[in-house]
């Protein structure tokens, strides 16, 4: 059980002092450059698939 808490304290003693948090402005405009990729990624996939079934509904078989 020692063991347990032992590693919850060394858990939170590196999390709050050893880890270098990015500031507040670096953090906002990363997830803003994410959400706009994932955007940008969503609708290609969404393109591409509107044109495979475009492709696939008008050929003979």
């Amino acid at each position: 059980m020692e063991a347990i808490r032992q590693y919850f304290r060394e858990s939170y003693n590196e999390l709050v002092n050893k880890v270098t948090w990015p500031p507040l402005s670096e953090l906002q405009s990363t997830t803003i450059v994410v959400l706009v990729a994932s955007i940008v990624i969503a609708l290609v996939i969404y393109l591409m698939d509107i044109i495979s079934n475009l492709l696939l509904q008008n050929t003979v078989y």
